[in-house]
């Protein structure tokens, strides 16, 4: 019997028109008693898109009829793109859709789109003709009702392009202005709207937690555990037993230690170190044996697959696994036995790993410890710290050597090290944020992202070298065309990669890293240079680490937070316990290029939902500083305007380009700068400027900023002089301090 893609090879062979059926049956000669499980997999192969089915019933390939299958993202404005997922044969990128050709589909949806256009430029256009599969069976949304009476939802969502009619009692208890979940009952049509049930009433969009149940569920992240999930983690206990222990390499007579953040609830990864006579070090990274309790199958191994990683808000996590296993039996809690699988890793002298053993393993773990503790003991000498940690103190120390020994060797071979500060948020307890602050790296975090990034590639090579099928943390080579557009950007402060364009290797970017350090520039380029590298992304191929210039690489290290770190687990005890067969190997092979898909998305997805909640917490957190100004500096150029992120408080806002009325600015895209026509005043990325609040729009989730001298010039043009807002202020006191109210006398409002 034809596989599906033994079908559509043949079908390329052999068809050469749009077929119907009875014709294909004939084409391809099925045989009789199997022409029903045909029938089942050209149903199939529609569903997917790899076939598309036109009129009269008949089935053709859609590359033969300039149709592509891909992802709907709209915009709010009201158009949308197609990411196609084949190549485009004519121009590059993806498919425009202008507002009137979406029909009737929606922001995610699958669709299949037939090209029209191809624009000069390469621009391609195109228009929806079906729906393969619809992204949302609900919305989150706010509840209203219009004068008549009738409820509807609008979406949170601002690329969900219409509101929901929620008919008369389908409102599920929502009050006016309440946030809601909505189910769709009817999709939307060419002449009449989307309908929907309110399926659950999240409360006010200004009560504690509610922005974050908004963006959980505006992102399709499951949240609770279900039932079969939860028993079966239940059922595995709270304590490691003594059968659980037999045949593992003990490392319980060893001091071992974690080192995490202060708040901190699941420990995955333990140190132990030791330096040998031959003035090496024997460094072993544990990490928590999740794959020794969670079995291919099983429920809790299906929960963690969908949701591919854990999530992290300000206020709490969403864990991949529940937490009875997340912060329980596989979190490397101090003083019990824990379950590891062990990377067991001698370092010589020039940060060589000259040896390399894995082992399922135990440990009992001495000490949770905090990056600011080992910091305070490393480099601030703390003598509280000192006492009270005595016995470990010689540990870390030893741990500290070997961080210089291996990022001097990761340095010399040309690994980028992006330095860049990310923002932190602090929050109080009602969720409400009370400052913004930059994210400090210390020493103790730099250890143990040397300690885990050497695992990681250690690992790796392992499973390359043994040829076990399994997923890799893969960072490609930036395109040429990014390359050389930033490549134009520096040169006009004086730099280059110093290198040509297809010979270029990681140490290329790191020297000129090395030679922006400290200088204004520092941050514009290195912003630019992150966006011209490609994403990393998860494969069943080895295809190496550019940033890290590793030759190979994967994630070992966090399977309780991540599932390809899982899936990394069960090939090592595979290899260990000899139960790779040709079987497995097959059964794994065929099933890992959807994983690491899968993966790749749930990644995207988390990091989406968590860089969304950070900045509607920011613009929150902005609203009652509208006309306060503020030092920034420019992160984008747009044809529109400006973006530019605050130094003191790492937001970011946009000068639109309607407020800079002192000009006509144009674009001039390569070189990222907005340059006025008549005062040839430039704008360009990274520049230093000072920026007024005008506007925050708590809707659209935006901070819309003014360049304090154009406001002033144009103010001035229109009122005459304009005082600065300090001097506005000191008068203004100096007033109320001369005009004190007479007793007896109501103050003017």
């Amino acid at each position: 019997m034809l596989s599906p893609d033994q079908v559509l090879a043949t079908m390329r062979e052999r068809v050469h028109h749009p077929a119907s059926s009875r014709e294909l049956l004939q084409l391809l000669e099925i045989p009789r008693d199997e022409r029903t499980a045909f029938k089942r997999h050209l149903k199939a192969l529609v569903a997917s898109g790899a076939l598309i089915e036109v009129r009269g019933h008949r089935f053709g390939l859609p590359e033969k009829m300039d149709l592509y299958v891909g992802r709907l993202q709209t915009h709010p404005a009201g158009y949308g793109f197609v990411t196609p997922e084949r190549p485009l044969e004519a121009g590059a990128g993806d498919v425009y859709i202008a507002g009137p050709l979406i029909s009737d589909a929606m922001n995610g949806d699958r669709v299949v789109v037939r090209i029209e256009k191809i624009k000069e430029g390469g621009r391609v256009e195109g228009r929806v003709i079906r729906i393969l599969e619809r992204a949302n069976e609900s919305l989150v949304g706010r509840y209203d009702r219009d004068e008549a009476g009738m409820g509807y939802v609008v979406p949170f969502d601002r690329r969900i392009l219409m509101d929901v009619a929620v008919p008369p009692g389908q409102e599920g208890g929502a009050s006016p202005g309440e946030m809601v979940i909505v189910e769709l009952t009817r999709w939307p049509t060419a002449n009449r709207g989307a309908a929907g049930r309110v399926a659950e009433v999240l409360g006010d969009i200004d009560a504690p937690g509610v922005d974050t149940e908004i963006i959980i569920r505006k992102w399709g992240i499951p949240d609770a555990h279900s039932p079969q999930a939860v028993a079966e983690a239940i059922r595995l206990g709270t304590a490691v037993s003594e059968r659980d222990t037999r045949g593992r390499t003990d490392f319980r007579g060893v001091p071992t230690v974690t080192i995490d953040g202060e708040h901190a609830r699941d420990f995955d990864d333990a140190i132990t170190i030791e330096r040998l006579p031959s003035d090496r070090f024997r460094l072993g990274v544990h990490i928590a044996d999740v794959s020794h309790y969670v079995r291919e199958g099983s429920a809790l191994d299906r929960e963690a697959y969908e949701r591919g990683t854990s999530v992290y808000f300000p206020e709490r996590a969403v864990h991949m696994f529940p937490a009875e296993l997340a912060t329980g039996l596989c979190s490397l809690n101090p003083h019990v036995d824990r379950l590891v699988q062990s990377c067991v890793m001698e370092v010589d002298r020039r940060g060589e790993v000259v040896r390399a053993d894995g082992h399922d393993g135990v440990i009992h773990s001495s000490e949770r410890m905090t990056y600011t503790e080992v910091n305070g003991i490393l480099a601030e000498r703390d003598p509280d710290l000192l006492r009270r940690h005595a016995p470990l103190v010689p540990m870390f120390e030893q741990m500290h050597e070997l961080f210089q020994i291996l990022n001097d060797a990761r340095r010399r071979r040309g690994s980028i090290d992006f330095d860049l500060n990310e923002a932190e948020i602090v929050v109080d307890e009602g969720g409400s944020v009370e400052a913004i602050i930059a994210l400090q790296r210390n020493v103790a975090h730099r250890i143990i992202e040397e300690f885990m990034l050497l695992a990681n590639e250690t690992v790796a090579s392992h499973l390359e070298t043994n040829g076990a099928p399994a997923l890799y943390r893969v960072h490609e080579e930036p395109d040429v065309l990014k390359v050389a557009r930033f490549e134009e950007f520096i040169s006009g402060f004086g730099y280059s990669l110093g290198a040509p364009l297809t010979a270029l290797r990681p140490r290329h970017f790191q020297k000129l890293l090395d030679r922006i350090h400290g200088r204004p520039e520092e941050k514009p380029i290195a912003f630019l240079m992150l966006r011209t590298m490609q994403k990393a992304r998860y494969a069943p191929e080895d295809l190496g680490h550019f940033g890290l210039a590793a030759t190979s690489y994967t994630h070992f290290t966090s399977p309780i937070r991540r599932y390809p770190d899982l899936v990394v687990h069960r090939a090592l005890r595979a290899l260990r316990h000899g139960s790779l067969t040709d079987e497995v190997r097959e059964d794994w092979s065929e099933d890992l290029p959807e994983t690491a898909r899968h993966a790749s998305e749930m990644e995207r997805r988390a990091d989406d939902a968590e860089r969304e909640l950070l900045q509607w917490k920011k613009v929150k957190f902005m609203a009652d500083k509208v006309g306060d100004e503020f030092e920034g500096y420019v992160i984008g150029v747009a044809a529109f305007g400006l973006f530019v992120e605050l130094v003191e408080h790492f937001v970011e806002g946009l000068v639109h380009v309607s407020t800079m009325a002192d000009d006509y600015y144009r674009y001039l895209e390569d070189a990222h700068i907005l340059r006025g026509e008549n005062t040839h005043k430039a704008y360009r990325l990274g520049d230093t400027v000072q920026v007024q609040v005008v506007r925050v729009d708590l809707d659209a989730r935006r901070i819309d900023l003014g360049l304090v001298e154009i406001l002033e010039q144009v103010r001035a043009g229109a009122r005459g002089p304009r005082r600065s807002r300090a001097r506005q202020k000191e008068q203004a006191a100096g007033r109320k301090r001369k005009q004190k109210p007479r007793p007896g006398r109501r103050r003017a409002r």
